[in-house]
């Protein structure tokens, strides 16, 4: 029910950041969906370590998981990049 949980919760939050009003709301909403795919990560190891499921079966998804969870990663790194760029900028205007 936990793995259920924070996967769909990690694509909602990611939608939503789509959807920003602005740049500290998507931040947030990212920021959030990366804790939600490390969630999702856990709770796969965990079903793998305790041989809850084949291997055969969960080795795809971690693989997959860990992937969102990059490719969420870089963005975030991207975004807080852009900011600080632009509060930099700004302070030198």
């Amino acid at each position: 029910m936990q793995l259920l949980r924070s996967g769909t919760s990690m694509a909602a939050n990611y939608r939503t950041a789509c959807r920003a009003r602005s740049e500290r709301e998507f931040n947030a909403k990212l920021h959030i969906a990366l804790e939600e795919a490390d969630e999702s990560v856990l709770w796969l190891e965990l079903l793998n370590e305790g041989g809850q499921l084949p291997p055969s079966k969960l080795d795809d998804l971690l693989v997959e998981s860990r992937a969102i969870m990059f490719i969420l990663g870089k963005a975030e790194k991207t975004a807080r990049e852009k900011r600080q760029k632009a509060d930099s900028n700004q302070r030198r205007q």
